[in-house]
């Protein structure tokens, strides 16, 4: 076949004709495709140690903490060049590893595909975890991703005005004096009490549209109404073992990034097959 050279409108032509293409794939798979009922099934404390047990056992079969190694080491690069040359906005630090909570349900969708794939045809791979990103699929992991990155926004902002009313608004000098503001000023304390606070609201909006709203849209196409409208019921209706997986994500969370996010290359795929389980023990369908 002979090969032309286009000129730029016909260039401009196509790529607006491909973006249009792709922007209406994203909204046709934003809905329902099939008539699915999803029932939200009861749950107890023991079915969150379940869950872990089962996603331990995933990450063992799969070695995924080898799969996020290739991930986080580039992330843990990256945190500690931004510290070396901007010490300036060092009280963000915590404020962006504590985030990490708000964005890790992205993060995991690789794991929840790997889990969803062993489960149903008996073998998965690391080159499953692409697969999640299918035709079907895409459309509404971006949106509830997109909404994910805007609340992590937000949640910084939020956290830098803290910082603002109570130890800033000026930059700390260092590091040690900074450490030494929050720890043994009265300003510190109410940074820490407030900052704990606003988080604990974020994080659980998070919970709310996340607890099984990303491995519904992995598993099934419900279209994203109803993967959020089903996460929030299940919230509801089990509010103490979803308080309590929120307390588990947080702490093993908070775990993973003292060791200078190196914690992060096992805790984060042990939580995104461990969600995958939750999911499944907490969500039944009809039809």
């Amino acid at each position: 076949m002979v090969q032309t050279i286009g000129n730029p409108l016909s260039w401009g032509a196509q790529a607006l004709g491909g973006a249009g293409r792709a922007a209406n794939d994203v909204a046709t798979h934003l809905g329902s495709e099939e008539d699915i009922r999803p029932t939200v099934l009861p749950l107890d404390i023991h079915d969150i140690s379940t869950a872990l047990k089962l996603g331990w056992q995933d990450v063992m079969r799969f070695r995924s903490d080898v799969f996020a190694l290739v991930v986080v080491y580039p992330m843990i690069g990256f945190a500690l060049a931004f510290l070396a040359f901007e010490q300036a906005l060092l009280p963000m630090l915590f404020p962006m590893a504590a985030g990490f909570a708000l964005l890790g349900p992205v993060a995991c969708i690789g794991m929840y595909e790997i889990s969803r794939q062993n489960e149903e045809t008996g073998s998965a791979s690391w080159g499953t975890a692409l697969s999640a990103l299918r035709s079907r699929v895409i459309g509404p992991v971006m949106v509830l991703g997109f909404f994910m990155l805007v609340w992590f926004m937000l949640w910084m902002a939020a956290a830098f005005a803290i910082y603002a009313i109570t130890l800033g608004p000026a930059m700390p000098i260092s590091t040690m004096g900074f450490i030494s503001d929050v720890l043994t000023t009265s300003s510190g304390w109410i940074m820490i009490l407030l900052g704990v606070g606003v988080g604990a609201v974020f994080a659980f909006v998070v919970l709310l549209v996340s607890a099984v709203g990303f491995p519904m849209l992995i598993d099934k196409p419900v279209g994203l109404p109803i993967a959020v409208a089903t996460s929030v019921r299940a919230v509801r209706l089990n509010l103490k073992p979803m308080l309590l997986w929120g307390l588990v994500v947080a702490a093993m969370l908070a775990l993973a990034t003292i060791t200078v996010f190196l914690g992060l290359v096992l805790v984060l795929p042990w939580l995104g097959h461990a969600t995958w389980h939750l999911y499944r023990l907490t969500i039944a369908f009809d039809g």
